[in-house]
């Protein structure tokens, strides 16, 4: 007798690579690097230890794959947010605005690249400090096309500044979760747009 149940469809191979990381980013940021295992990350992912390693090749792997999808998604993030600003204001609290929603929409993510200090793995570190780096590099350039005069060592001073100090607020926001994105940027740009606005306007 022929069964008349439907075949299980196999899951795409991009599709089962999120999922896997939507998984081991949260027994991550959950239990911290070192403690996460990938027997439990396998068993909640629903796929034996040896597909994560196929896919991945080792924990380190896995865990730098998850920052790399971070960095990536962020980066596109920004980009998107920069598209049709009409000056450097403008670009710098669409920016920002860019960032805390974000972190907001992804909270593991967040919770992951956060961990840096008690994460190390060299390549690790070096992944998380290349979001940094990839985005004080996308602020300078967008600072520079806007004013084609200002110095290029000032401009990656003013990226600089603003990465750090839209850091060290998203850290200070988890404990006030009454403080949305609109108002971190209004902080940021209150404090950081005064000092640079009359090195970059007329």
């Amino acid at each position: 007798m022929t069964s008349t149940e439907p075949r299980r469809r196999r899951m795409p191979k991009a599709q089962r690579m999120a999922q896997m990381l939507d998984i081991a980013e949260g027994v991550f940021a959950e239990r911290g690097y070192q403690a996460a295992s990938m027997d439990e990350i396998a068993e909640q992912v629903g796929v034996s230890k040896p597909m994560l390693y196929e896919y991945f090749g080792s924990k380190e792997g896995l865990l730098i794959a998850c920052i790399h999808r971070a960095r990536t998604e962020l980066l596109e993030r920004t980009h998107r947010a920069f598209t049709g600003v009409e000056g450097p204001e403008e670009a710098m609290r669409h920016g920002l605005m860019a960032f805390f929603e974000f972190i907001a929409e992804h909270k593991q993510s967040w919770a992951l690249l956060r961990q840096e200090a008690a994460i190390t793995v060299p390549s690790t570190v070096t992944e998380v400090e290349g979001i940094r780096r990839q985005q004080t590099d996308l602020i300078a350039a967008v600072i520079a096309s806007f004013e084609s005069g200002v110095d290029p060592v000032e401009a990656e001073a003013f990226a600089e500044i603003i990465v750090g100090s839209a850091e060290r607020l998203a850290l200070w926001c988890e404990g006030r979760p009454d403080v949305g994105p609109e108002q971190a940027t209004g902080y940021i740009m209150e404090v950081v747009w005064r000092g640079m606005a009359s090195r970059l306007t007329p």
